[in-house]
């Protein structure tokens, strides 16, 4: 019962009650095709207010491994980074931005470097 309440909260914040309508912040096709709400992804009930955590992605997208291996033939691999402090801190959030258009996080600092198609 708890859960149906807390999905349903969350389903509320995204239709309204956060102050902006799901319209305004619509979500990319294969997530919306899925049906899944703001709850899903943000884990909170008021997600206006909350950052999408990775685990929340790996849920469905698989973890960094999975990625990884999906995108190994990509090169540089945008998945397989150098292990440098700089490139632990980057999220999946960072390139894949659900209601803003999708980014190239390396181009940050290897601006002109890199060409990657984001899906």
């Amino acid at each position: 019962m708890r859960l149906v309440r807390i999905l349903a909260l969350g389903l509320l914040s995204c239709m309204g009650m956060a102050g902006w309508s799901a319209e305004d912040k619509p979500l990319p096709a294969p997530h919306a095709k899925a049906k899944l709400n703001c709850h899903d992804c943000h884990q909170k009930e008021k997600p206006s207010t909350a950052a999408v955590p990775d685990e929340a992605c790996m849920i469905c997208h698989g973890d960094y491994p999975a990625m990884k291996a999906l995108t190994k033939d990509a090169k540089p691999n945008p998945h397989d980074p150098p292990r440098t402090e700089v490139h632990a801190s980057i999220t999946c959030t960072d390139c894949h931005r659900q209601h803003k258009p999708a980014v190239v996080k390396c181009q940050e600092c290897h601006e002109g470097k890199f060409s990657f198609k984001i899906k």
